[in-house]
């Protein structure tokens, strides 16, 4: 009897970024692919190690870059990490706009990635359609954090500073005009044949793998899982706002295209709660050896500007212990595990990126699938290489 024989062959990278970073050894009968291997993780940045030589601010700017998409969410996990071990409450008005800040960021990182995905599979509207609401979110963002991809906003402490009178404008009309233009992408791409015969019972993934795999956010939840870092171990007053955890019934890449769409007027839903009641007072923490005194004081006072200089050019110390805190980011749970020794440094830092873990489960995704729909299955995890570092 003749040996079958398969035919082994490397996809990727595809991506001046993917520069190894992601390559998938993939195994072909024909046109079926009977097992993939991914291979990620070398990018060489060090994040983790890094952070070991940086005091706690100083580290809070290198989380900006895991995920590029969602430096504001990324902030606020590390933050949250670090708060807990210095025991520091964060005032209600500073909670509420750090929910409103992750909110839109994951609506402009599932933007991202309807845009790019569709543009994966052929079609090329809903690109130009996302990035239009996307760049209104950036410019939004902007006005209070005076950046677009790496703003280190959200502080150890509370909010780098208040929002901008200009601010709650500009978001009370994207908050109106939003739901609509999900309708326009629905329009585009839900009913559409093309768009179903390419995404629908492709790249299956079980509630039971799913589960095993640790995959999380919209991918497990694509799976029928019902699991939310918000809704679970609710963080920054989320527990105050109403809004409903999406699932998919299918678990194929058509299942997590619908969630993402109904997480982003879930999100759209939650920021029109933070402006209908966004609490007044200060948004930092009243603990004067964390947070630095106001620049208007530091301009005047010179016990403040001696306040600013410690804090900045020595930064301070945390309480020996172990904590893990984590959020739920637009691609899953995003945590910190971090080790203080006493000092002003973490001894030790360990980030569980939702990327890495989700690719993953790459390989049970798409063994059994033809070589042409690898693409749509990589794309459906949604996935920011600079968070796959290892």
């Amino acid at each position: 009897m003749a040996e079958t024989q398969y035919m082994t062959i490397n996809m990727g990278p595809q991506h001046p970024a993917t520069h190894g970073v992601l390559r998938l050894l993939l195994e072909l009968d024909g046109e079926i692919i009977v097992k993939a291997v991914p291979h990620m993780g070398y990018l060489h940045r060090g994040v983790e190690k890094l952070s070991e030589t940086m005091t706690y601010n100083q580290a809070l700017t290198l989380t900006d870059r895991l995920d590029y998409t969602n430096g504001l969410s990324n902030n606020l996990s590390y933050c949250l990490a670090v708060e807990k071990l210095l025991g520091i409450e964060i005032p209600k008005r500073a909670q509420y706009l750090r929910v409103m800040f992750a909110e839109f960021q994951r609506i402009a990182a599932h933007l991202l990635w309807i845009a790019t995905h569709a543009l994966d599979i052929g079609a090329m509207t809903v690109f130009f359609y996302a990035f239009r609401e996307r760049e209104t979110i950036l410019g939004i963002l902007e006005l209070a954090t005076g950046a677009r991809l790496t703003p280190s906003f959200i502080r150890i402490g509370g909010l780098a500073k208040d929002i901008p009178d200009t601010f709650v404008e500009p978001a009370g009309e994207f908050v109106a005009d939003f739901p609509k233009r999900v309708d326009e992408y629905e329009t585009l791409l839900t009913d559409n044949i093309i768009w179903k015969k390419r995404t629908r019972n492709i790249g299956h993934l079980s509630r039971e793998d799913a589960v095993n795999y640790g995959v999380t956010g919209p991918v497990l939840r694509a799976s029928g899982v019902y699991y939310d870092v918000r809704k679970a171990y609710p963080y920054s007053s989320y527990d105050e706002f109403d809004f409903e955890i999406p699932l998919g019934e299918n678990s194929d890449v058509y299942d997590r295209y619908l969630v993402r769409l109904k997480e982003m007027r879930q999100s759209n839903r939650i920021i029109k709660q933070v402006l209908d009641k966004l609490p007044e007072g200060p948004v930092r923490a009243n603990a004067l050896s964390v947070v630095p005194p106001d620049k208007e004081d530091v301009q005047s006072d010179i016990a403040a500007l001696i306040r600013h200089f410690k804090i900045m050019a020595e930064g301070f110390k945390v309480p020996r212990g172990e904590v893990y805190s984590s959020i739920e980011s637009p691609k899953g749970e995003l945590g910190f595990y971090i080790v203080s020794d006493g000092t002003n440094k973490p001894f030790r830092m360990r980030i569980r990126p939702p990327s890495f873990i989700n690719l993953g489960a790459l390989s049970k995704i798409i063994e059994g699938q033809m070589i042409a729909d690898v693409v749509a299955a990589i794309g459906s995890i949604d996935i920011v290489l600079g968070e796959i570092d290892r």
